[in-house]
This record gives structure tokens, sequence and C-alpha cells, in this order.
């Protein structure tokens, strides 16, 4: 099995920790990559699925890290991989000036990633009709983990302690979706604007397509490098079964913000995550993918990861040849169109961690 498959393997599967203490906290709830840890095999960060049913049953499992700080990976008793964990960042020691741990602010991603929601709470998810099925956003607020909005000058300066004392390299900003027909765009400018002010450091901004495509040029003035809009689905029945509410924003929408975006942001800095596993065919992920490409936006295909407390918590993960099927011909899609994850000037699909993408991009498919 090549590092690629392993990945993928791992991200689907994944991984059953012998000492649970192992590396920094893994993350539960919240937005991303939750019910996680962050591993990395050689020179590549990968986020891992440990806190969920998939994992409690994972063939591989992690021994307790040797005296160089890695540990073994193995599977039926044979090694497969050796990988190591980030360490705690710095940053999470500290305070804000108005006496906020940082870490309820942001939180590292990877191994140089800071990401953040901005505003933890979000109309669909307050409703039991409206809510995306997978979603957890509510999870870490409620648990006290977070705070409901972060604010421009809280983000500046975990931001800036970040780059500083842990060496991050790039910031995604989230958020759920308010009232308002700039669909968070507008707390997006004034994060990115406040942070761009404190650290030079390359900005993702994630939202819902704003009715309004002026919302492009005002996140790219605020200092937002990249602008992810996410699909998540990508076939109406599944939109509409697994994310009610953000269903009722048609795929014609989303599109034409794409090509809005990409005229602001450059082809490869407009991205959207979908999530492989929730219903939709390889094949209406291939076209999806294919139509996105050819627009310049870069599909962010990720293995679905059912996440505790959520309606979908029991859904099964994909399965890794599933995956591999879906991936392996959309590395060469994406290097096809003329763009990389490695170009990608911040956010998820330049991280890439929780998909083995980028690893397939640097494949060779087979004539």
């Amino acid at each position: 099995m090549d590092r690629s498959d392993l990945i993928n393997d791992l991200q689907t599967r994944g991984m059953r920790l012998v000492d649970p203490r192992a590396g920094h906290e893994s993350r539960r709830g919240g937005a991303g990559p939750s019910d996680h840890k962050a591993v990395s095999l050689g020179d590549v960060t990968v986020m891992v699925p440990v806190h969920t049913a998939p994992a409690f049953d994972s063939p591989y499992l992690v021994e307790a890290p040797g005296p160089d700080g890695r540990a073994r990976v193995t599977r039926d008793g044979a090694e497969v991989a050796r990988i190591s964990f980030p360490a705690r960042p710095h940053f999470y020691d500290l305070t804000t000036s108005d006496g906020v741990a940082m870490n309820k602010i942001a939180v590292l991603h990877s191994r140089d990633v800071l990401a953040t929601t901005v505003l933890q709470t979000c109309i669909r998810y307050e409703s039991r009709k409206k809510t995306c099925q997978f979603c957890s956003i509510g999870q870490s607020l409620a648990a006290g983990r977070t705070v409901a909005h972060k604010t421009p000058q809280q983000l500046a300066e975990v931001a800036k302690a970040a780059v500083v004392l842990d060496g991050v390299t790039h910031m995604v900003l989230t958020t759920g979706t308010p009232r308002g027909a700039d669909r968070g765009a507008a707390v997006l400018c004034d994060s990115a604007r406040a942070i761009k002010a404190a650290v030079d450091l390359p900005i993702q901004a994630q939202c819902e397509p704003p009715e309004d495509d002026i919302w492009h040029r005002r996140m790219r003035d605020a200092g937002v490098d990249a602008l992810g809009m996410h699909l998540e689905a990508v076939t109406p029945e599944i939109r509409a079964r697994i994310m009610p509410g953000k269903a009722s924003v048609p795929l014609e929408k989303y599109f034409a913000s794409f090509e809005a975006a990409v005229k602001v942001f450059g082809r490869g800095q407009v991205s959207t995550y979908i999530l492989a596993g929730l219903g939709d065919t390889a094949e209406a992920i291939l076209a999806m993918s294919e139509k996105l490409c050819a627009m310049g936006v870069y599909p962010f295909v990720v293995p679905f990861v059912p996440i505790s407390g959520t309606p979908l918590e029991s859904h099964p993960a994909p399965r890794s040849d599933f995956m591999a099927s879906i991936l392996r011909p959309l590395g060469a899609m994406v290097t096809a169109s003329g763009m990389r994850s490695s170009e990608i000037k911040a956010g998820c699909g330049k991280c890439g961690a929780c998909s083995a993408l980028s690893t397939y991009e640097k494949l060779k498919v087979p004539a």
C-alpha cells in the first residue's frame, strides 16, 4: 500500500490509540476536522478520526510514542507506518487582552494552520428542520470550549501569537450563517481586516454565497486571500435530505457566485468542500468536480466522518476503495486544469490534511 492509499485508509477507518494522551489534544465538536487527531507521516500531516464509531473498530492501532517521539502504527500486528504528533501550540497557554483563553478563539489544524469559527451560531443549526445533519458547530460552544462571537481584536491577537510562537503559515476564517443577505461575509471582512493589520498572514474565508457578488471584492479588499463556498453534497436529492436549510440556496446560485469569485480571487484560489459518503455517487462527484475545475474552482473532496452527537453519528464512513475511485482521477483532473493544492494561498485545500487528495495530485495515473 503506497502512502496515498494508507492515508486514505486511515482517514476512512480511523485509528485506535493505546495511549489516548499521545500528542496534543484531539478535537471534539465544532467545525472542521472534529473528532480527529493530527498525525505526521514523514513530511505530510493529516487529520485522522479517533473519536468516531468507525475509529473504535479500526484495524489500525497506534502504540505509545517511543523516546524519539514517534509511534508505531500496526495492523494485524504488523507495522505499517511510524507517525509523530504535532506539539501542543504555545499560544494555547495564553489569554487575550480581555481575558479569554486563546484556544477558545482559534485552534491549530494540522501542523501550521490556524482556524476559527468567527460566529459559532448558525440560522441553519437553530432549526431541527433546517440543520445540516452532519454539523456539530454548536457542540463546542455548549461545552464551553469556545465563545459565540470572536471579536476582530481577539482574532488579531491570537493570529499574531500563533505566528510568532508556533510558526503558523496560514489561517482559515469560517462562520456559521447569520441572518442577512451577506451570509457572514461582513463579519469575515471585519475579522480579516483586523488580522492583516496585526500580522502578515494569508487568510481563507469561508461562507455561503452572498446574495450580492460585491461581497467578494469587499472580502478581497479586507485582506482575504482565498475563498471557500462549500457545496458538501452535489446532487439535489442528497442536498435536500442531508442539509435541508442550506439546500434552499440552489446550485445555480453557487455556480454564479463561484464564477464571480474566481474573477476576484483568481483560478485555484476559490474552493469548495465536498463530503464523499453522504450518498452522492463517485460518478456524480467527479462530474461536478470536472465542472468546477473548468471554472477554476478547486474541488476539495474529503471522506465524510460521522461526528458523535449529530443526526448522522451512526452513518457509515465511506470505504477507502470508494474514496480512491474518486481521489485518484480527481488528483489528475485538478492537475490537468492547472491547479494544485500547493499553489492555493490559504485554507483547507492548501492544508490538505482532511483528505488524501493532495498526495494523489502527485501520482501518475496509468493511461
